[in-house]
Formats: C-alpha cells, structure tokens, sequence
C-alpha cells in the first residue's frame, strides 16, 4: 500500500505523518522506519522507530530516493512500514518529473516485500495530478 499525505506547506502533514508513524510502531508486526530530511522531530517519534535522516547524501531525483529506499528493505527483511516525510525537501525539488514513476515503484515494492509506505508531499490538492490523488 502506497499511502500520500497532501497539502501545502504548513498545513499540518507532518504532525499527521508523526501520529501515523508512532501508531504503526505500537501494532505493526515488523519494523518501522521514518526517512526526513533532518531530525527536527526526532523528539516526537517513538524510540523504537528506526530513523534515517538523509541530509548528508545529496539526493538530487526520485531515482536516488528509490535506490536509498531498495537498500534500506534489502538490509532488512523486517520491515514493514516505512514513512517519508517531505519527498520534495529530501530530492530537493518540487518537480512531478519522474515522481509517477516513483510512486509506481514504491507500489511494486509494497506488493513485493509487504511493506506499507506513507509519504507527505506538499502540493495543492487541487493542483495535483489524478495519479497523486488517487494515492491521497
């Protein structure tokens, strides 16, 4: 399952994006992961979730996203959460280019390895392409 929390900037998706990762942590079967930009909420989160901040490896696409994504499940098997907060903060762009396909893959990794992703994006929702309200 590939689940995306939408609105613009400041209108609370990372305080929701918080109460579904602490919620997860206390009945999810495996392991839960949140991946942020830097770990301003790290007071917030649970300490049994496993954060990864990923301001030191200059992400600059959804495909490297993708590929940090794939070895974060390859090291383990256990997981079965994972959360992204800010997609556009950690590729550092609000450009759509490539993020279909990005999604796409998130869903074939879900159905793959049985993990559930929810990911905050901000964007208009009524600007927002029909492939990214379909996963709101």
């Amino acid at each position: 399952m590939v689940e995306l929390l939408i609105g613009k900037k400041g209108s609370g998706k990372t305080k929701a994006l918080i109460e579904k990762v602490n919620a997860a942590s206390s009945v999810a079967s495996g392991d839960v992961v949140f991946i942020c930009k830097d770990l301003s909420s790290i007071y917030d989160i649970k300490s049994k979730v496993r954060m990864c901040e990923t301001h030191d490896f200059g992400f600059a696409s959804y495909r490297d996203m993708l590929f940090f994504i794939n070895g974060i499940i390859s090291s383990n098997y256990d997981i079965t959460n994972i959360f992204i907060d800010g997609i556009f903060k950690i590729i550092g762009t609000d450009s759509l280019d490539g993020a279909e396909e990005f999604f796409d893959a998130l869903q074939s990794l879900s159905s793959k390895y049985n993990v559930s992703f929810v990911v905050s994006v901000s964007i208009d929702a009524d600007a927002a392409p029909e492939y990214i309200k379909a996963l709101a």
